[in-house]
């Protein structure tokens, strides 16, 4: 048999530990998105890297214009960056020359990768 003394101490910290429970309000938290530049800068190098990736020497990169061109083995890829109305970056990867067709899918893979997606 337990002993009352006993008894009443097992109520109060059984009490005591329910009462310290605590939940807070979550804390707003600001998400910072990218400035319009830094999300031009990520996709121009992210282009850029995806045709290296591939095996392909960048010959020509006009930032203005928004192009960068690769070629590898007769293909040349270029990529075009274009800036639309609602802000995102529209990336076109565009092949010519000897047909490759997996050069354009690796290129494209190797960008979605530099990505994170």
């Amino acid at each position: 048999m337990i002993h009352r003394p006993r008894l009443v101490f097992a109520i109060v910290a059984g009490v005591a530990t329910l009462s310290a429970c605590v939940a807070y309000e979550p804390v707003p938290v600001a998400v910072v998105q990218p400035s319009t530049q830094e999300r031009i800068d990520r996709s121009w190098d992210a282009a850029a890297g995806a045709m290296i990736d591939q095996g392909m020497t960048v010959t020509a990169q006009d930032r203005r214009a928004g192009m960068i061109r690769g070629t590898r083995g007769g293909t040349t890829i270029t990529a075009q960056l274009e800036t639309l109305a609602d802000g995102r970056i529209q990336v076109k990867f565009t092949s010519s020359g000897a047909s490759d067709a997996g050069l354009i899918d690796g290129v494209t893979d190797s960008y979605n990768r530099r990505m994170g997606r």
